[in-house]
């Protein structure tokens, strides 16, 4: 049966409108690091080699390569960890330029660290970008974390995250550090910023008296 990420882990990917409590379990991921704008086009060329390198992943067994362990699957939303630059925080008004970011794409379990470099160096052969020489492929482990989906554009973020540190509140709860992750479930590209779905998740602990 073929996995796919909508039906298979909603609760990881698909959670209410609401704040709530979820454990998040390791998870592989290609990602790469940078900083500045997500609307220029360093981002998007970005996204576009995290994708080239999850569709090889997922189109090895038709270029008759199956990996061991290998299933079909749906290729898993991009996310992202956001954070800001030092000397932009505490700052009144969010200067984009000054964004730190992680962008990821989950993959399967069956893609190991060998698997993944033998991907990297197909994919710099076929389709060169100098991006690639800066992929990494790592294992995350989120553990005890707060999200919600938020609905509408990204600038409105804000008001769901303050809806989180209050559920934070009202249940003995802290966050670990100010970095967040989001998980866009929308293209927005094609998506109007009102629609945009996005899942929203902080790292957490419970407070000790």
């Amino acid at each position: 049966m073929k996995y796919e990420w909508k039906k298979q882990a909603k609760e990881l990917y698909l959670p209410k409108n609401e704040p709530g409590i979820i454990v998040v379990p390791s998870m592989k991921y290609f990602m790469l690091d940078g900083k500045g704008n997500p609307n220029s086009d360093e981002f998007s060329e970005a996204i576009g080699v995290l994708y080239s390198l999850s569709y090889a992943v997922k189109m090895m067994p038709k270029k008759g390569a199956t990996p061991q362990g290998y299933f079909e699957y749906t290729v898993f939303p991009l996310e992202g960890i956001w954070d800001l630059a030092d000397e932009a925080k505490g700052l009144e008004k969010l200067d984009k330029d000054n964004l730190i970011y992680t962008i990821m794409i989950r993959q399967p379990d069956f893609v190991t660290k060998e698997l993944a470099q033998e991907v990297i160096k197909n994919t710099k052969q076929k389709k060169p970008h100098p991006l690639l020489d800066k992929v990494r492929f790592a294992t995350i482990e989120e553990g005890k974390c707060v999200q919600m989906l938020h609905v509408g554009p990204y600038e409105n973020e804000p008001c769901s995250f303050a809806k989180m540190e209050e559920f934070c509140k009202a249940n003995n709860l802290m966050r670990i550090s100010k970095t967040h992750k989001e998980i866009y479930l929308s293209d927005a590209r094609k998506t109007t910023p009102e629609k945009l779905k996005t899942v929203l998740r902080i790292q957490i602990k419970e407070l000790t008296d």
